[in-house]
């Protein structure tokens, strides 16, 4: 404002000089050039000042992404270490599965090999070679002892081996449950720590959003004071500016997305011969004829991308559960029934669409085809990592076509309906 007026009075000064022919340099009403240097001076400032503005205000928000991004990511780091735990609990219950059937097993054989022992004592008397051959009436009789006594000794034998290799079986099963159930609880104390940490990141991004939104207020103020206008106004502007920066960001990064998937063009054909005509015509032909007649070969073609599967029937259960989920808070690690966090929504959209997906973004991508952004189809999952490695996926929405997802986004702010490149373009594509 103060600049406005200094340039106001020093173009007064300069008219009122000029109509009353005044051109003394010492005259106190007539500006110098230092008068006027300083006025533009003070112009450029105020335009400065506006850019400061924007710029701080681009700041802003990006610290405001940064933070929802590194909530994201501590949530679903919960949502992957509960994951994991619910593998290892899983796999310590198989194991002592194992440790049962095998004791189970041992017992048998043991009881076995009991009954072999009793029944070889009870017929040792009879079966000892002496006694073969005393009580034996002529040669086969003798035979026939051996034979049997024989065959008793083998199966006691074979009835000790069978309860050794019992026994080992179930040595190994109780050192893999164990294993299991060690692996099980470090599980549990991984997504204990992980929750904690997810709260901790929660609650620093509420915070964060509360402090930016409070400095984006005292900017926009800012700025309505620099041009002239209501806060409303700078208000809208400035969101309007926002979301033109938002869809070309996100423009350029489906361009970019798209020129990495594009295989290399084909050689173009030179347009001039490889060689003079000669102007004397040759007596013999360059190339005999063949019988054969020759074709011109065919270009090659590039390999077509992988075909994705057909979109399956539950897609447009999964958008209608999901729909009517809009408005329902957000709250991390939540999966319904009045409260979602992203990869919660999307497991709760497919279950009812007949599909199981995990709780957890990345094992939903792990768990679906991966397809291109032109194979999008209603139903299928968008997601967003923070690089070219799907284990860096931090957020999941489900798209419903046209461009447009339903997710539930972040800490204060419920599951909506929204342009998937409202925030920044997804990087991965996958159909359940």
């Amino acid at each position: 404002m103060r600049a406005r007026m200094a340039t106001t009075t020093v173009m007064a000064l300069l008219v009122a000089g000029l109509a009353g022919g005044v051109a003394a340099a010492d005259d106190d009403t007539v500006p110098s050039k230092s008068d006027v240097r300083d006025a533009r001076t003070a112009v450029r400032a105020q335009a400065d000042d506006v850019a400061s503005v924007r710029a701080r205000l681009v700041v802003a928000n990006q610290r405001l992404q940064q933070s929802a991004v590194v909530a994201a990511q501590a949530a679903e780091a919960f949502n992957g270490a509960r994951w994991h735990a619910d593998q290892a609990r899983e796999a310590a219950a198989k194991a002592q599965q194992g440790v049962t059937a095998a004791e189970a097993d041992v017992e048998r054989q043991r009881r076995a090999y009991t009954d072999s022992l009793v029944t070889s004592y009870e017929l040792q008397p009879s079966l000892t070679a002496l006694s073969a051959i005393v009580h034996s009436h002529g040669i086969t009789s003798v035979q026939e002892r051996t034979v049997t006594m024989g065959n008793a000794e083998d199966a006691l034998d074979g009835n000790y081996d069978e309860f050794r290799a019992a026994a080992v079986v179930a040595d190994v099963a109780r050192d893999r449950a164990e294993r299991a159930r060690t692996d099980a609880e470090k599980a549990e104390r991984d997504a204990l720590e992980a929750k904690r940490s997810a709260q901790r990141a929660a609650d620093a991004a509420a915070s964060d959003a509360q402090a930016i939104a409070a400095e984006k207020a005292t900017l926009i103020t800012r700025l309505a004071e620099l041009q002239h206008i209501s806060v409303d106004l700078a208000q809208r502007r400035q969101s309007t500016l926002e979301a033109r920066a938002a869809r070309a960001a996100a423009a350029a990064a489906v361009q970019e997305q798209e020129q990495e998937q594009e295989p290399a063009a084909p050689a173009q054909p030179t347009s001039q011969p490889t060689s003079e005509p000669t102007s004397e015509p040759t007596s013999q032909p360059t190339q005999e004829p063949s019988d054969e007649p020759t074709t011109d070969p065919e270009p090659e073609t590039p390999a077509p991308p992988p075909t994705a599967p057909s979109p399956k029937s539950g897609a447009q259960a999964a958008i209608a559960f999901a729909r009517a989920q809009i408005g329902e808070p957000y709250r991390w690690g939540a999966a319904g029934p009045n409260a979602w966090d992203c990869s919660g929504l999307t497991a709760g959209a497919w279950q009812a669409g007949g599909t199981y997906l995990p709780h957890y973004s990345v094992a939903q991508y792990e768990q679906s085809t991966p397809i291109s952004p032109g194979q999008l189809q209603p139903g299928d999952l968008v997601f967003w990592g923070s690089s070219s490695n799907p284990g860096s996926i931090y957020h999941v929405a489900l798209y419903i076509g046209g461009g447009r997802i339903i997710e539930a986004p972040r800490t204060g702010v419920p599951v909506r309906e929204e342009s998937m490149y409202s925030w920044t373009a997804p990087n991965f594509y996958a159909r359940p």
